[in-house]
């Protein structure tokens, strides 16, 4: 994910109500070495995307993998016009309904064909939550129920926690992005491992989301000066 996707919200206030400025004032506290980070970046500004339903977000979420942004948006939008009729993206059962062939046609590889099939099946006999159910669960059960699904894993979860639920205390550890974000802005010289990245997030808590979108951001920072301190 780069930090140049992601669009300011208002000045105060994050995902989910989050109080931005509070946020960021406890990191730096809790960690000087990220509050360099935090200081060099500016704002908080990590903007939540809106989807009609959860079925939807998952659906694009599966179409964008292993893809450039402008290749899936485009992907996708074609799955989607298949459906013309429909307010609000295709339903399960539409994608049930539809053949392989024409699922295909929009540019779906067969892995993500069955994906998608997978995830249709699934919200349709409600063994995933629809949307307003996951604003009510904890982040780990809403990470074991989607993950069911193939083709989703830890990582799109994680994805779905943070820009459709705005949850404020997620760190994905198996973020390429944020692990090299994590090297940049402690000076090391190779990657954390996930329990070296999980063991500084400690400090980070109830605000690892804020941390890192921070993280995201150090890889577009101008390179910090040789001699500075890591941390």
């Amino acid at each position: 994910m780069k930090a140049s996707e992601l669009v300011a919200l208002d000045a105060a206030v994050g995902p989910g109500g989050l109080d931005a400025e509070a946020a960021v004032a406890q990191l730096r506290a809790a960690d000087p070495v990220l509050g360099r980070t935090l200081e060099r970046a500016g704002p908080f500004a990590l903007e939540r995307k809106r989807a009609p339903t959860l079925f939807y977000a998952l659906a694009e979420a599966i179409t964008h993998q292993q893809l450039s942004g402008r290749a899936a948006r485009t992907i996708f939008g074609r799955v989607v016009e298949l459906f013309p009729r429909t307010r609000g993206g295709p339903t399960p059962e539409q994608v049930l309904a539809a053949t392989d062939e024409a699922l295909r046609g929009a540019g779906l590889s067969r892995a993500k064909v069955a994906s998608l099939r997978d995830l249709a099946e699934k919200a349709a006999s409600g063994a995933i939550p629809t949307l307003a159910e996951a604003r009510r669960l904890d982040d780990e059960a809403v990470i074991e129920q989607l993950s069911s699904v193939r083709g989703i894993g830890r990582w799109t979860a994680e994805m779905l926690l943070i820009f459709h639920l705005g949850r404020p205390d997620v760190l994905p550890l198996g973020d390429y992005g944020v692990r090299k974000g994590y090297a940049l802005a402690f000076r090391k010289r190779a990657l954390p491992t996930p329990a070296e990245l999980a063991k500084r997030g400690e400090r980070w808590r109830p605000y690892r989301t804020v941390a890192t979108w921070y993280l995201w951001r150090a890889l577009e920072l101008p390179a910090v000066r040789k001699g500075a301190p890591g941390g």
